[in-house]
C-alpha cells in the first residue's frame, strides 16, 4: 500500500531518522488473570517498544481488554454480577499486573467502549455496502437447560476420528482433528451436561474470498515471518472460508445495527480494539488519529500476537481494514507458546503461574530478562525451566552485569569521594563497547533479542576479565598509584553503564536503580547515541545492592502460591475461624464441582485390580466409563440399575486399566463399610444435584 513501510530494517539510518510508530499486543480476555504465558508477548512487545524509543523514534503502545463473548456472560451469571461489573473488576486486575511488570502502555482500554462500537459499526456497514456480507440460515447447537446457543468450545464429546473422550466441539486435543460439533459422538453441553438440540438461526457471513487478491498481495509482501507466510499459503490453497460474524442473543457484546437480537461475534470487534484504544489516546492527548490509520498513512503499524490467532490477524483483520477504508498493518509478528519445565502449564504440577503469584516472590526484571534471553524473530515455543531460570539470572545479571559495578564502586566511593576520574584507563576498549550501539538497535528491531543478550553478556565477560587483569584491589592495597586506580575503576563503571543501557529495554526496574546510582539516564531517547562519550568527572551515588540472587527455595514458594486460592490484591485475606486443613479450598472451588445423578447400566470386575469395579453409567443420554474403588463392599450384579451420584466434570484420568471419566461418590471407613451416595428414588439420570 502507498506510504506503508513494510521493512523497518531497510531504513537508511536508525539513529537519525525519527519514525512514527504505533504498536499493539493481542488483547487479553477479560474473564481471567494474566499468567506467565500471556507475559511472553507483553514482555516481547514492551522490550521492542522501549528499544525503539531509545533509538529516538516516536512510539505509541496501546492495548485493551477483550471484553465481549459468551464466556464472559456466563462467568458473570455464575458470580451473580453483571458482565460490566465483571470486566471492570478484571480490567483493574490486569492493569495492576501490567503496571507491576512495567509494561509501558501509552493507553490501556476496553473493547466495551463507545470508540469500539463506532468503528465496529463503521466497518460492518462498509462490508455490507460493498456487497461483502452474505445472510444465510444455519443449524446450531442449543442448550435447552441454559437457554442459549452453544459456542463450539462449550460442546464436549468423543472425537469422531480417534475416539478420544471429552473433546471440544471444534477440534480434538488428542489427534488434532477439526470437525463440526454435529460430528462429535455423544455430544453434551459443557454447561448443563445435557445433549444439545439443533435449531436454525439466520447469521451474517463475510465473503472473505472477495478479498483474496488483496490478501494474497499483502501476505506476500514481506510483512510476515516466513513460517507464517507458508502457513497462509495452505489456507489460500484450500480456499478462504466465509466468516460468520454474528451471534444470537443472549450474548454480551454490541448488537448489530438494524438486526435486533443479533450481535457482533467477539472476533469482529476484538482487533478493532486496537483502533479504539488509540482513538481514546488521541482524544485525550490531542494526537492525529488519521495520521496513523488513514489508508495513505506514512506511519508504521505493528501487531505482536501469539501463533494461535494468526488467521484472525493476517486474513480477517486486513480484509476488515481494507473494507473500512483504513490502512493495513506494516507487519504482524507472531511468537510461540510458553511451556514450564518442558510441559504445558498445569495447575496440578504447580506450573500454571499467574503474574501475581510470580510478583509475590520475584523481581519482575528476572522474568523479563529470562524471556528476552530466549526470544527471537521466529515462531518458536520457549520453555521456562525454573532451574535454568535461577541459574541464568544469578549468573548473568548478578554474577556478570551487576558484578562489574560492585567491583569498582567501593573504590570510587571510599578513595575518590564517589566521583569518577577525568580519564579512562583503556579508551579503545570503551569505544569498542560503545560502538555496539547500532548493532544492538538492529538486534532489538529485528526481534533477535536472544542474540543481543548473548552478545551483551559476551561484552560483560570481557569487562569482568578486564577488571580481573587490572586488579584494582591490589593497587588500592599497595597505595601510591591513585591516579591509575581511579582510571581503572572509572573504566569499569563506564563499561557497566554501556551494558546496562543496552539491556535497559528489557530491565526497566533495574534500570531505574542504576540511573539513581549513576546519577544519569541510560534509558531515554538518544541515550544510546550519547554513549559515545564516557562519564568523566561525574559524581555517582554510594553503591547499594542493585539486584539480589534468587534462592532456589523461592521457586517452591512461588509454585505453592500458584495453587492457593487468589484473594483481592488490595485486601488482606480474612483470618480463618478454624485451624485450616492442608490444601484447604474455598466455597468458590467447591461450587465448581458438577454433581449429577447417574444410573449404573453395567458393572464388572477389573482383572488385576484389588479394589476396583468398572462401571458404565448413564447420565441421561450419554454414558461414562468410571472405575470405582468399591469392590470390597459390592458385587457387580447388585449395582446394575442403581442410581448413584457422580462428579461429572472431573477431568478424565488415564489408569492402567483404561480411562476413568468421573468419580462415584461414596462414604465409609473402607472394607465392607462403603456406602454409595444415592439420590431419592425416581430421580432422572443426568439431573444436577444441588
Amino acid at each position: 500500500m502507498k506510504g506503508v513501510i513494510s521493512s523497518t530494517l531497510a531504513q537508511p539510518d536508525i539513529f537519525t531518522m525519527t519514525r512514527q510508530i504505533l504498536v499493539t499486543s493481542a488483547l487479553p480476555y477479560a474473564n481471567g488473570s494474566i499468567h506467565l504465558g500471556h507475559l511472553v508477548e507483553y514482555v516481547q512487545t514492551d522490550t521492542w517498544v522501549r528499544a525503539m524509543r531509545l533509538a529516538g523514534h516516536q512510539v505509541y503502545y496501546v492495548c485493551a481488554d477483550d471484553a465481549h463473548g459468551t464466556p464472559i456472560m456466563l462467568k458473570a451469571r455464575e458470580e451473580g454480577i453483571s458482565p460490566e461489573a465483571l470486566i471492570e473488576r478484571v480490567g483493574e486486575e490486569h492493569r495492576r499486573d501490567f503496571e507491576d511488570f512495567h509494561i509501558a502502555f501509552n493507553h490501556y482500554h476496553s473493547t466495551h467502549s463507545e470508540e469500539n462500537r463506532h468503528f465496529s459499526e463503521h466497518i460492518y456497514r462498509s462490508l455490507r455496502t460493498g456487497g461483502h456480507i452474505d445472510q444465510r440460515t444455519i443449524s446450531q447447537a442449543w442448550d435447552p437447560i441454559e437457554g442459549l446457543f452453544l459456542p463450539d468450545r462449550f460442546i464436549r464429546g468423543t472425537c469422531p476420528r480417534c475416539k478420544a473422550l471429552d473433546q471440544y466441539g471444534d477440534n480434538c486435543e488428542s489427534c488434532g482433528a477439526t470437525y463440526e460439533p454435529t460430528d462429535l459422538i455423544d455430544a453434551v453441553s459443557a454447561l448443563s451436561g445435557t445433549p444439545p438440540e439443533t435449531r436454525e438461526s439466520v447469521h451474517f457471513f463475510v465473503k472473505l474470498s472477495h478479498f483474496e487478491p488483496m490478501l494474497s498481495e499483502w501476505t506476500g509482501s514481506g510483512r510476515l515471518q516466513s513460517e507464517v507466510t507458508n502457513k497462509l499459503q495452505e489456507w489460500f490453497t484450500t480456499g478462504l472460508m466465509d466468516w460468520d460474524i454474528s451471534r444470537d442473543a443472549p450474548y454480551f457484546g454490541f448488537e448489530i445495527p438494524d438486526q435486533p437480537g443479533k450481535y457482533f461475534y467477539v472476533w469482529l470487534d476484538a482487533p478493532i480494539g486496537y483502533m479504539a484504544s488509540f482513538k481514546h489516546l488521541c482524544d485525550r492527548d490531542g494526537l492525529d488519529f488519521d495520521a496513523f490509520w488513514d489508508r495513505d498513512s506514512k506511519a508504521e503499524l505493528y501487531h505482536f500476537i501469539g501463533k494461535d490467532i494468526l488467521y484472525f490477524h493476517t486474513l480477517f483483520w486486513p480484509a476488515m481494514l481494507s473494507a473500512g477504508g483504513f490502512r493495513t498493518p506494516s507487519a504482524v509478528y507472531a511468537h510461540g507458546f510458553l511451556t514450564v519445565n518442558g510441559q504445558k502449564m498445569s495447575k496440578s504440577r504447580g506450573t500454571f503461574i499467574t503474574a501475581r503469584a510470580y510478583l509475590n516472590h520475584f523481581d519482575p526484571d528476572y522474568l523479563r530478562y529470562y524471556f528476552v534471553a530466549k526470544l527471537n524473530s521466529r515462531v518458536e515455543d520457549i520453555d521456562l525451566n525454573l532451574e535454568d531460570f535461577v541459574q541464568r539470572v544469578n549468573s548473568d545479571l548478578v554474577g556478570k552485569l551487576v558484578n562489574i559495578a560492585s567491583r569498582c564502586a567501593g573504590f570510587i566511593e571510599k578513595t575518590f569521594d564517589s566521583r569518577l576520574g577525568p580519564r579512562l584507563d583503556n579508551p579503545e576498549l570503551y569505544d569498542r563497547f560503545a560502538s555496539y550501539g547500532k548493532t544492538v538497535t538492529e538486534r532489538y528491531e529485528s526481534r533477535e533479542f536472544s542474540r543481543a543478550v548473548r552478545e551483551i553478556m559476551a561484552l560483560a565477560d570481557e569487562a569482568n576479565q578486564y577488571i580481573n587483569d587490572r586488579q584494582p584491589w591490589v593497587l588500592a592495597r599497595e597505595g601510591g598509584r591513585a591516579e591509575e586506580l581511579h582510571a581503572i575503576c572509572s573504566q569499569g563503571i563506564n563499561l557497566f553503564r554501556v551494558l546496562a543501557s543496552y539491556l535497559a529495554p528489557a530491565l526497566p526496574a533495574l534500570t531505574d536503580r542504576i540511573e539513581r546510582f549513576l546519577k544519569t539516564t541510560i534509558s531515554r531517547p538518544g541515550d544510546w547515541e550519547r554513549l559515545v562519550e564516557p562519564l568523566l568527572d561525574h559524581d555517582i551515588s554510594p553503591f547499594e545492592t542493585l539486584l539480589k540472587r534468587i534462592e532456589t527455595q523461592a521457586i517452591d514458594a512461588m509454585t505453592n502460591d500458584t495453587n492457593q486460592p487468589a484473594t483481592d490484591a488490595d485486601q488482606p485475606a480474612p483470618a480463618p475461624d478454624h485451624e485450616p486443613f492442608e490444601d484447604e479450598i474455598t466455597i468458590d472451588d467447591f461450587s465448581k464441582i458438577d454433581l449429577r445423578v447417574a444410573r449404573v447400566v453395567h458393572a464388572q470386575q477389573v482383572e488385576g485390580a484389588d479394589k476396583l469395579l468398572q462401571l458404565t453409567l448413564d447420565l441421561g443420554g450419554t454414558e461414562r466409563n468410571v472405575f470405582a474403588g468399591i469392590k470390597s463392599a459390592y458385587e457387580p450384579d447388585a449395582l446394575i440399575g442403581r442410581l448413584v451420584i457422580v462428579v461429572a466434570n472431573l477431568a478424565p484420568r488415564k489408569m492402567r486399566f483404561g480411562v476413568s471419566q468421573g468419580m462415584v461418590l461414596a462414604a465409609g471407613p473402607g472394607g465392607t463399610d462403603i456406602w454409595l451416595l444415592s439420590p431419592d428414588t425416581g430421580a432422572t439420570p443426568g439431573t444436577r444435584v444441588r
